[in-house]
């Protein structure tokens, strides 16, 4: 991408009632817009890391046998009746509307219903089971408070996967592949030192569920951490009784701020006995499908990244979520610095880098300098007329680390290094 192509801009205003770090960074830098409270639009750079963080999750979930689907936003009120959930004393997140002929309709919060419902039109027998299903679809949610930026939004994409299980047995096995590959998704977000498992209620499912924790200072959530056993505990379990059970006390914890990046819960038989799931086993008695829920939220997670990796100058992306692997900023409008800096552009793109090209000839070095940092990408080549003299560029990290001037012959292996 040429930087002058592309329609967005950075800025240094914004909206009063904007004060979370990441909505501040997203906004300044253009990845965002915003619509209304709790409601944002994703622009070229921000939609580019995204799809990444989407890509992860997607190839993570398929390494566990799930299949990807899209189901429906419009919900009718009969799938959500028999388990009582269209009842907004019962879930009080609904935004709900009507048909010109005065049907109800509502847009989905959750997925779970839905699919038990479809689910009955494919799975009779246990030679149908296990199933794994997922989708990256959006949800919306009628929060009475949307905060936070892109944390707690009123309309956002949620990775939801559901399993469909014969027992008990199958279902804690695959529960545990799961959260395997929760780890692996945030390791390679870049979130993997500062994600935690952690306990949480497991409602009426079952004595656990689990949600993976980022620390960070401005988190809104509570938990509790034993380093030396690698165990975090939510808040709203952090009790003696609890804590016997690991072998430890209070005085064993110490108390962090931390965002929710993601959760799983086993759901036993709640959906399938509310809307009649049953399979035929292998003896011919009927049961009902045991079931798993597990849930990201993709902007969650990228709101979480900015929260995390930045400085006072802007974004520090990680390479595998950056919206570009490598900007070049040209210095000065001299026809050899822009020949040179095209060259090393397609030179790049045809390696298979992703580059973002600052060809502006209408700012100064101070001005693209500062939007480079502010948009965050891992390397920042600048060329200018002093370093095609040498026959050199100087390539500088975003994070870490003063300037460094790389032969031009070399730039390719030190990029291979640093990238791949």
């Amino acid at each position: 991408m040429r930087q002058s192509k592309l329609f967005t801009k950075t800025s240094k205003t914004l909206p009063k009632d904007e004060v979370s770090v990441n909505s501040q960074l997203l906004l300044k830098s253009g990845f965002i817009d915003k619509e209304i409270a709790g409601v944002y639009s994703f622009l070229p750079m921000g939609y580019r890391v995204l799809d990444k963080i989407i890509n992860i999750i997607r190839e993570e979930m398929n390494a566990i046998d799930g299949q990807e689907i899209m189901l429906t936003a419009l919900q009718s009120p009969q799938t959500w009746e028999p388990t009582d959930r269209w009842d907004d004393s019962k879930m009080d997140v609904w935004f709900k509307t009507e048909l010109k002929n005065g049907s109800k309709l509502g847009l989905a919060p959750t997925h779970e219903e839905p699919l038990t419902k479809l689910m009955k039109k494919f799975i009779t027998s246990y030679k149908d089971l296990p199933v794994y299903a997922y989708q990256f679809q959006t949800k919306f949610r009628n929060e009475t408070r949307a905060k936070s930026g892109i944390l707690r939004t009123r309309e956002f994409i949620m990775k939801d996967l559901y399993s469909f299980c014969r027992n008990q047995q199958e279902l804690d096995e695959y529960y545990e592949k799961a959260k395997a590959a929760y780890v692996r998704i945030f390791e390679r977000l870049g979130l993997g030192d500062i994600t935690y498992v952690t306990y949480a209620s497991g409602g009426t499912f079952s004595k656990f569920s689990h949600e993976f924790q980022t620390l960070c200072e401005y988190g809104e959530d509570l938990i509790y951490i034993n380093e030396e056993k690698k165990i975090a505990i939510n808040r709203e379990i952090f009790e003696d009784e609890i804590l016997s059970e690991f072998g430890l006390t209070k005085a064993d914890f110490v108390e962090k701020k931390a965002i929710e990046v993601g959760n799983i819960f086993k759901l036993g038989t709640k959906f399938s006995d509310g809307l009649g799931l049953q399979y035929v086993d292998e003896n011919g008695e009927r049961k009902n499908v045991i079931m798993g829920s597990y849930g990201i939220g993709p902007g969650r997670v990228m709101g979480t990244i900015v929260e995390t990796h930045n400085d006072k100058n802007g974004i520090i992306w990680p390479k595998e979520v950056a919206p570009y692997q490598v900007h070049i900023v040209s210095l000065g409008k001299d026809e050899v610095v822009m020949q040179e800096s095209e060259k090393l552009y397609n030179q790049l793109n045809q390696a298979g880098y992703e580059v973002l090209w600052d060809d502006r000839t209408n700012l100064g070095p101070g001005a693209k300098f500062a939007d480079s940092d502010l948009i965050g990408c891992p390397i920042r080549i600048t060329v200018s007329g002093k370093n095609i003299e040498k026959s050199q560029y100087e390539v500088k990290r975003r994070i870490g680390g003063d300037a460094e001037f790389i032969p031009q012959n070399d730039i390719e292996a030190f990029l291979d290094n640093e990238l791949k």
